[in-house]
């Protein structure tokens, strides 16, 4: 897939892990990344995660494995609102 450069993307990854005792049973653990792509090589997704809209975690450089991505899309630019008076 093609994913362009400076485009904002939601990025659905996904981690199996073994659960401890049960060799057979996996657990999968999945994870939604909001932001800008940086690169894309068909390889290595380079994003820079947009800062949590309350504040509580800033922008973050980030670097996925094409094969953790489950899914992606665009999505609209933040919208912000203005402050009251």
């Amino acid at each position: 897939d093609v994913i362009p450069m400076g485009a904002r993307i939601v990025v659905r990854t996904c981690k199996i892990r073994n659960i401890p005792g049960e060799s057979e049973c996996k657990h999968r653990e999945y994870y939604d990344v909001i932001g800008h792509v940086i690169d894309w090589d068909g390889v290595t997704l380079h994003i820079m995660r947009d800062p949590a809209a309350n504040g509580s975690r800033p922008a973050q450089e980030m670097y996925i494995d094409s094969s953790e991505i489950v899914r992606w899309k665009p999505i609209l630019e933040r919208r912000f609102q203005k402050p009251l008076k």
